[in-house]
């Protein structure tokens, strides 16, 4: 199954649950059409970093060019969050000719020879990939507080340091 959206309504990550207990989702919506993935959170870090990448590498290229960018949606996802599959590999590309960038999000496949079953594919333009990430960099770090010590995240009940033998904190 190939699901393609070109100029969602929506197109967001957002997360179901409590910090250190959360599920990340990518979710895109165009008219009523709500199509979720799940997606893990070192996924959405390097979507954030390879957009950062692009974007700056398409506006070097066109320093002239006016990006409008809509205000960084920061409603929660739209319920219910009922994930499609789980997402394995993730394309990024700019589509120079349609001035858009495309995402293919490839659901994770349990079997190597197998090909992937189901991908999520959408095309959207420059100002909504900037939001996405704004709103994507925000969401993962909205997560447990990193210790001070050794950067572990510190769960709400405490944390059991390494670099304090242990010692809880």
């Amino acid at each position: 199954m190939r699901y393609e959206v070109s100029g969602p309504d929506r197109f967001v990550v957002g997360t179901v649950g409590a910090p250190g207990e959360r599920a990340f989702f990518v979710q895109v919506r165009k008219d009523r059409n709500v199509f979720s993935v799940a997606i893990e959170k070192d996924q959405v870090r390097a979507i954030v970093a390879r957009l950062e990448v692009i974007i700056a590498e398409i506006k070097r290229a066109n320093p002239f060019e006016v990006v409008e960018i809509p205000a960084v949606d920061d409603a929660p996802l739209d319920s219910p969050v009922d994930a499609m599959f789980v997402t394995g590999a993730i394309s990024i590309s700019w589509d120079n000719e349609v001035k858009s960038i495309k995402f293919e999000f490839f659901e994770a496949s349990n079997e190597p020879e197998e090909p992937d079953d189901q991908v999520l594919s959408l095309s959207v333009n420059l100002g909504t990939a900037q939001s996405f990430a704004l709103r994507s960099k925000a969401v993962v770090n909205a997560g447990r507080l990193p210790c001070p010590f050794c950067s572990i995240p510190i769960d709400p009940r405490g944390h059991l340091c390494p670099r304090a033998n242990g010692y809880k904190r």
